[in-house]
């Protein structure tokens, strides 16, 4: 199922960087940082996981790096999927010092999570200047 979520996650960001590079200087100020944010989060997850140089929570990244970190953050979570058991403990530092310990499975979960609940905000700014966001439903992407 994960693999399904990630692609559709990966396909969803696609379409809708495609309406913030169309529409950005419409949307309030913190659209385009709080889709950074989501690449960025998405991509400190895979790092912790795979034992990589995370970016920074807040990192601002032009359209262009964007698309390629959409795409990297798939291609690595995919690997993730291959390569590690869902129940296999994570040791990472979150960004504010602390330690913790979760499984692949639920930092997966809770990334796919953050990742709906923030494009959920960002479909909310375009309907707050009168703008017809795009579909971004689960159940519309598998249709």
């Amino acid at each position: 199922m994960f693999d399904r979520i990630f692609a559709y996650h990966r396909a969803t960001n696609e379409r809708l960087l495609y309406e913030l590079d169309t529409h950005g200087h419409e949307l309030p100020p913190r659209s385009y940082p709080l889709f950074c944010h989501i690449l960025n989060a998405h991509q400190i997850w895979n790092a912790r996981i795979l034992d990589r140089p995370p970016f920074g929570l807040n990192d601002i990244h032009t359209y262009d790096d964007c698309t390629a970190i959409n795409e990297d953050n798939y291609r690595d979570t995919l690997s993730i999927l291959e390569r590690c058991d869902p129940g296999k403990p994570i040791a990472y530092v979150n960004t504010r010092g602390d330690r913790f310990t979760n499984t692949v499975g639920d930092i997966l979960f809770h990334v796919a999570n953050h990742t709906t609940h923030h494009r959920g905000q960002l479909i909310a700014d375009f309907r707050s200047v009168g703008l017809n966001p795009i579909v971004t439903d689960y159940i519309y992407y598998v249709r």
